[in-house]
């Protein structure tokens, strides 16, 4: 048995992984050594782990996160072709979306005149709420997990405070981007105040209407852009952090592309 087993040296050149990413993929579970001596350490892994291993330099040449790669590495062949269809819709979303946001950088930097916005702009009056809130910084990669733990969370204290009163809402103090952290403020509105609450004022604010689609990162993106354009176009100011406001039980698993799930608003003076 032990001559039909690869040294790791021998492991990494033919599956064209390094000795540093065998170890990381150990470490996380996603491929481990057949055997590993528990006198010297030394590992070592059998001939057909060459089909895990050249699996992984695949995913991972689509970028495919290594959680994802994970779920990929661990499930059944039908499961893992499923998640790597869902990752690729995602990044060919992505891509559209980025190539979109290309298309309007380069007309505004000839000066050409933009495109129609696919984004209507309307106005409407805000009444104040009483709300739980989470503050945090946040990385892209963590935005749609943090802002889902946090509603879970802040749901289950609201019994306390007679109840939810709508759906969530998530404040942007500062930008979520490839730079920036936030931080992010995760609310939800509840009936009765507390000291763990805080009064959100009425105010008057400037929105739009998101479906799935366009709900999506980073298209998303391109509805606080639209806003600011039209704040700027009509002398107007922000007067309070840009938000999302959510209905309530909102499930983006169980949602259509074409549906409405969310508002991007931004408050107003």
């Amino acid at each position: 048995m032990e001559d039909e087993l690869l040294t790791i040296g021998v492991f990494a050149r033919r599956s064209r992984l390094t000795l540093r990413a065998l170890r990381l993929y150990e470490r996380l579970g996603i491929l481990s050594p057949a055997v590993v001596d528990p006198d010297n350490g030394y590992r070592r892994y059998r001939e057909d782990q060459l089909l895990t291993a050249r699996m992984i330099v695949g995913l991972r040449r689509l970028d495919m996160p290594l959680s994802e790669v994970a779920r990929v590495i661990s499930a059944s062949p039908e499961v893992g072709a499923e998640v790597v269809e869902r990752y690729w819709a995602g990044v060919e979303r992505r891509i559209a979306s980025q190539r979109e946001l290309a298309v309007r950088l380069q007309e505004g930097l000839r000066g050409n005149e933009s495109r129609p916005s696919p984004f209507r702009v309307q106005e409407r009056d805000s009444a104040a709420v009483i709300v739980l809130s989470e503050t945090r910084a946040v990385e892209v990669p963590e935005l749609r997990a943090a802002i889902s733990g946090a509603i879970t969370r802040l749901s289950r204290l609201a019994a306390i405070h007679g109840g939810a009163v709508g759906g969530p809402m998530i404040l942007f103090h500062g930008e979520v981007n490839e730079d920036s952290d936030g931080p992010i403020e995760v609310c939800v509105p509840v009936r009765t105040a507390s000291p763990a609450t805080r009064s959100e004022p009425e105010h008057h604010e400037a929105y739009v209407t998101l479906t799935k689609a366009q709900w999506e990162w980073p298209r998303i993106l391109s509805a606080y852009d639209a806003i600011d354009e039209w704040i700027q176009r009509t002398g107007r100011r922000p007067s309070g952090p840009a938000r999302e406001i959510y209905p309530a039980g909102f499930d983006p698993t169980g949602t259509a592309s074409t549906d409405e799930v969310c508002d991007v608003a931004v408050p107003i003076g």
